[in-house]
Formats: C-alpha cells, structure tokens, sequence
C-alpha cells in the first residue's frame, strides 16, 4: 500500500508541476517580464470578463490591426470597437451614461480636452498601470487619463504642385508664404474647422499659447478663404489630387502614413515647434468590464503595442521604442501635456472668444 500510495503521490505532484509550468509559460508569453506575478490574477479576471467594449475616435485610431494582435494574446476576450468622431465619441458617451444604458469600458480619442473633462469630472475609474514608469510625466494624470501616443502635428503639402521654395518650413515661413502669395493660395488651404472639429479648436489654441505669432498665422489664413473640414482624410485626399496646395496642423500619424503610399504628398515638422499630441485613453467609470479593459490599456503601453502604433505611423509615447520613417528633431517638440491645463479651452467664454476671432479673420479676405 505504501508503494501505491507513493507512486500515486508522485504521479499527482509531476501533474502539478505540469499545471504550473504551463500555466508559467501561458503567463510569460502575454506579459512582460517586468509584471508583478499578482498580474495572473488580473488576467484571470478580464478572461472572466470574456468582453471589452471600447470607443475610439474615428479618423484617429486605427483599431484593425491593433485588436488583432491583442486577440492573439488573448483570445478568450472578446473586443468590440465603436468608431465615432471626437464630438460624437463625447456626446454619446454621457447620453448612455445619463440615461442608464450599458456604454464603453474603454473611450480612446485625440480630443485630449474632451476626454480631459470626462476624466475631470468623475466618470473615469483609476489604474495603476504597471507600465507608468516608462512613460513620459506629461503622459499620465491621476493614474485615470493615459496618452499612448505622441503625435506630432505637421503642414501637409503637394509635392507635385508646390515649388520647392514655396514650401514652409515654420510657423512663421508659413504666416510670410501666405501673406507674399495670397492670390497662389486662394483656395487652396485646407486644415481643421476649429467651430466643429475638437482636434482643430485644441491644436489652435494650442498655437496661442505657445506663439503670440498666431494671430497673424491666422488672418493669413483666413485671407486665403481656407477650406474648413472636420476630417483628416478628406484635407489629404484634397492635397493628393491638388485640390488644395497645403494643409495647416495636420495629425502626423495620418499624413506619414499616407505619404508612404503616396507620391504626392509631403509633410513638414515646423522647426520652430512642433505641437505634440496624445490620443488619451482611459477606464470609464461604469466599464462592465473593468479587468479587461485594464488589460488593454496595458498591452498598448506595453513595448509590443507601442511597436505596432509605430507601425501605423503613430508615434510611441515611449522613448525605448523607436518611430519608424520620418520624425522630427526631439529639440523642437512641445506636448500637450495630459492634465487639467486643457479644461481652460472649454471654458465656454473662452471658446466664444476665440472663435468670434476666428470667423473675424476668415472674414477679413
């Protein structure tokens, strides 16, 4: 009976070591080395879950290739993601919130005001995120708003109908191009309707508050009776087929991944600065599934996300994963910090004004 008992003993114990084993080896090949081993629990949690639902900016996030490598990781979780516009993202949101109905776990948007306000205002749940101490200060608030990417905003132009001199390489050169040649440019810039695109009213105040140039940038502008959009896409199909000669603060992302594909696009970093934007991300408040959504917020902080984002030309937050193709010089960037700083472009005073100075200036021609 001994012997039984013995062989019956080990027999158990070499299954359990299997069981640990692979269960060590399924825990090392979907998280970094890195994680605390307490993170299998988490794991455990979101697999519960079986779902994310997330929102995500349209035009701005590209979840395609992004959900299916985090759907290799992690198959047993079943994401589903919403596009919306920034505002529509925003809108709808505190709609289902407001009336009771089941809504994201997860918004993702370049609006970085908007989804500051959300954040600010309570309806965002707090994460540590075990990949925070890689990441830049200006990157993170309150372990609640997380910016996974740092986008630089650029001037698109057409290649095939700009001269070379023509091109400007600065805030500045821009302002002295359009006022030298307003009669070239009439009616062939196009950039971000600041009346109705978030990420437009965002990247010009943004402008006036690190140039007291801006003013002037904008009369020149609107001199040219610039064509105003609320989509991305559509300005740099205009470039490319002519439409319009250039395009004023432009998502990087978008524009050097159409310039890859496209021989008639080109992209200027302004070398006196250069706007830096994050698409924020953050855990709602009323997520069904918390686990995992914290699980994904952590896959794209994480080095593998951070490689793919730098595929799709956006450009990683962290600075231990390089960008691919063309970037600019790190001397002339300035983020948009991740913070309650953004909430003064939503004081409606404010906007008004801003906006009132804004149609003043197109108004001007």
């Amino acid at each position: 009976m001994e012997k039984v008992s013995t062989r019956h003993f080990t027999s158990v114990l070499c299954l359990l070591v299997v069981a640990i084993t692979a269960g060590a080896a399924d825990f090392a090949s979907v998280v970094p080395r890195s994680y605390p081993r307490s993170y299998a629990n988490l794991l455990d949690a979101a697999r519960a879950e079986k779902k994310l639902r997330i929102y995500a900016a349209a035009d701005t996030f590209d979840t395609v290739a992004v959900l299916k490598d985090f759907s290799i990781l992690h198959p047993e979780i079943k994401v589903e993601s919403i596009k919306l516009h920034t505002a529509d993202l925003y809108q709808r949101f505190l709609e289902e919130v407001n009336t009771g109905r089941e809504t994201a776990d997860m918004l993702i948007s370049s609006a970085m005001d908007l989804q500051i306000k959300l954040v600010n205002d309570g309806y965002a749940q707090p994460y540590a995120s075990p990949e925070k101490p890689r990441l830049p200060a200006w990157a993170v608030w309150k372990n609640e708003a997380y910016g996974v990417s740092a986008e630089p905003i650029v001037i698109v132009y057409n290649k095939r109908l700009l001269a070379p001199q023509d091109i400007p390489q600065s805030h500045y050169g821009l302002t002295s191009l359009l006022h030298a040649k307003e009669k070239l440019f009439y009616g062939k810039v196009a950039t971000y309707d600041p009346a109705r695109s978030a990420a437009g009213f965002l990247y010009l105040t943004q402008d006036a508050q690190i140039s007291r140039d801006t003013d002037e940038l904008i009369r020149a502008i609107g001199r040219t009776a610039p064509n105003l959009s609320t989509s991305g896409a559509e300005i740099l199909q205009g470039i490319s087929s002519g439409k319009f000669l250039l395009a004023y603060n432009m998502n990087g992302a978008y524009a050097l991944e159409r310039q890859a594909g496209d021989p008639a696009i080109g992209v200027v970093f302004p070398r006196d600065y250069t706007l830096v934007m994050a698409r924020i991300a953050f855990i709602t408040r009323e997520a069904r599934h918390p686990a995992a959504a914290k699980v994904f917020l952590d896959y794209l902080l994480s080095v593998r996300g951070q490689k793919l984002l730098a595929g799709l030309r956006m450009t990683p937050v962290r600075d231990d994963v390089q960008q691919t193709g063309p970037h600019p010089d790190a001397q002339i960037l300035r983020a948009i910090h991740v913070g309650p700083a953004l909430l003064a472009n939503l004081d409606q005073m404010k906007r008004r004004k801003f906006l009132a100075e804004w149609q003043q200036a197109l108004q001007a021609r």
